[in-house]
């Protein structure tokens, strides 16, 4: 299934934008009343970044923000979150999350859950068909990226 949110596009636009500078095609955006406060993508490869994944880049993209304006937000993700983007989604508040997919990667969604977010799964085809091109051509970066 293909969806037509506006977000979850201009995350999957962040995620085009990494693959073209060749790095994980991943992208995010976080979004309080309905803008687009910051948007990222993977930049891991183009940074030689430990931590820099889409959803940390769309945290730093949006700045420093008070709790109360997080605790409004929407973070959509083309890709099931990790450990570390997860922790960062329940340290900063953020009560709702949209994965693009969860297909390739599960992250940490009942984890996120337990603690009181909502998670939602697209099941994206076009966020789907993203990872496993990238897979199936750079495993050894994938491989890194998820930390194996």
């Amino acid at each position: 299934m293909n969806t037509t949110d506006p977000f979850l596009s201009a995350a999957i636009e962040e995620a085009e934008q990494g693959r073209e500078e060749g790095g994980i095609p991943i992208g995010s955006v976080l979004v309080h009343q309905q803008k687009i406060i910051g948007r990222g993508h993977n930049q891991r490869v183009q940074q030689k970044s430990a931590v820099l994944h889409a959803e940390m880049h769309a945290l730093e993209e949006a700045g420093r923000l008070p709790a109360s304006v997080y605790e409004q937000c929407t973070l959509y993700t083309t890709l099931s979150p990790c450990a570390m983007c997860s922790g960062a989604i329940i340290l900063y508040g953020i009560p709702h999350v949209v994965v693009g997919e969860n297909k390739t990667f599960m992250g940490q969604e009942q984890w996120l859950r337990d603690h009181g977010v909502k998670v939602d799964v697209i099941q994206d085809e076009r966020c789907v068909a993203i990872m496993n091109s990238f897979i199936a051509t750079h495993p050894e970066l994938w491989n890194e990226d998820i930390g194996e």
